[in-house]
């Protein structure tokens, strides 16, 4: 699937309000609003498309069980016997491993409606949106996951060197600014943007053998902001 993003931009949830919030179809301003104390400070880029969604059909984990721990394979159960551990090796106690492998693209995670905003007019015009709901948004993950969920925001914070969060909160009120050409409708989402990361996952027995590898797939909370596009 085509990113069509260009460039990403993310209005910190303390900007004041800059306009009156756009809940569906109207007509721009020909005007700009009043230049707020604190503005928006860098031009927000506005994409050709909607936002992508995960390819995956992935599952959204609850904020109150990043930290659960899978259940434990009827095999590890009991602690092994007298001579299942050869002399030297022990990987006790036995335990789920995961291991990211790859590090893919942003994508946005909608809190709220879309807002829309049609220029009529012959000359560019300003549009201002502002987020309509409070939500959080969490971690999302597709595969067999071997420990928690806590743990693979862990290795991926580790290798990658990312900021990634069990949640995120978009807030009610938040607003940014941009201009629309004549006769175009921008469209505005807000939310998280979350990271998308590939890895493996396996269980780790106290004798050191391993059960096969799985594929997961996680989508981690990033950053909160907009996404923008025009029609």
């Amino acid at each position: 699937m085509k990113n069509s993003a260009r460039r990403l931009m993310f209005v910190p949830t303390t900007a004041l309000l800059l306009g009156a919030a756009l809940a569906g179809p109207a007509w721009a301003e020909e005007a700009p609003p009043p230049v707020p104390t604190a503005a928006q400070t860098d031009d927000p880029v506005v994409n050709t498309s909607p936002p992508e969604q995960p390819e995956e059909n992935v599952t959204e984990v609850p904020a109150d069980g990043v930290d659960e721990q899978p259940e434990v394979p009827a095999s590890e159960a009991k602690p092994p016997l007298p001579g299942d551990v050869p002399a030297g090796v022990d990987c006790s106690p036995a335990h789920g491993v995961y291991i990211p492998t790859k590090q893919g693209r942003k994508y946005h995670r909608a809190v709220g409606p879309t807002n829309s905003n049609y220029n009529d007019s012959s000359r560019t015009a300003k549009s201002t949106f502002t987020s309509e709901v409070t939500g959080e948004v969490g971690v999302a993950v597709t595969g067999k996951l071997e420990t928690s969920v806590g743990t693979l925001l862990a290795r991926v914070k580790a290798k990658y060197e990312v900021s990634v969060s069990a949640k995120l909160t978009a807030k009610l009120g938040n607003s940014i600014s941009v201009d629309t050409p004549a006769h175009k409708t921008t469209n505005a989402t807000y939310g998280v943007w979350r990271i998308k990361h590939t890895g493996k996952s396996y269980w780790l027995h106290a004798n050191c053998t391993t059960t096969p590898e799985h594929t997961v797939v996680s989508y981690s909370p990033w950053r909160v902001g907009w996404y923008l596009w025009e029609s």
